[in-house]
């Protein structure tokens, strides 16, 4: 087990709260860019799917590569706000969080990422308070990244980075449809 409080000799000093957001492509993209790079330095990642569900995305074969060093969790059932029964995905939800607070508790990462994780909030399947309030008592080493649109003002407020993906142009709207390796 790494223990994530033994700033000195790892090199950091204080746990990030990262967000990327907007309605722009690449917020995934930028998170597992950053669990690559940490595991290259051989840091430990937990990397928490939230929405994505069961489809074959590339991630989850790159990943694979990165064995003891990024650990992947696709907890969710694809687009839930799309879903016929909210109650279920609600539930799906909640016990998603509760690993992710597990693994932010844990001392056994150094980053965890919470991937598309504002949704759950948005749709108030989250109540935001109390996970604001856990994300900002979190170990202060810990690093966490969020992803995800419609990122609440209090949690842009709380982060310590925020990055904005704004849309400006995109294959689909010339109805080019999504690539393997692009877009999943």
């Amino acid at each position: 087990m790494v223990d994530s409080t033994t700033k000195k000799e790892d090199g950091m000093s204080k746990g990030l709260l990262i967000v990327f957001t907007g309605n722009g492509k690449g917020k995934t993209t930028a998170a597992l860019g950053m669990a690559m790079r940490a595991a290259g330095h051989g840091l430990r990642v937990c990397f928490i799917q939230f929405i994505k569900g069961s489809w074959r995305y590339g991630e989850l074969e790159a990943v694979k590569r990165f064995a003891g060093l990024i650990d992947l969790h696709v907890m969710g059932k694809g687009f839930t706000w799309k879903s016929e029964n909210i109650e279920d995905d609600a539930r799906l939800a909640r016990e998603a969080w509760d690993f992710a607070r597990q693994a932010i508790n844990s001392n056994s990462y150094q980053i965890v990422v919470l991937d598309e994780f504002t949704y759950l909030l948005h749709y108030g399947m989250l109540a935001l308070d109390p996970c604001l309030q856990f994300l900002t008592e979190r170990n202060p080493a810990q690093h966490v990244v969020i992803t995800g649109r419609y990122a609440p003002p209090s949690l842009l407020e709380a982060a310590d980075l925020v990055t904005e993906m704004q849309a400006v142009k995109h294959p689909l709207a010339s109805g080019i449809k999504a690539q393997k390796g692009i877009e999943f």
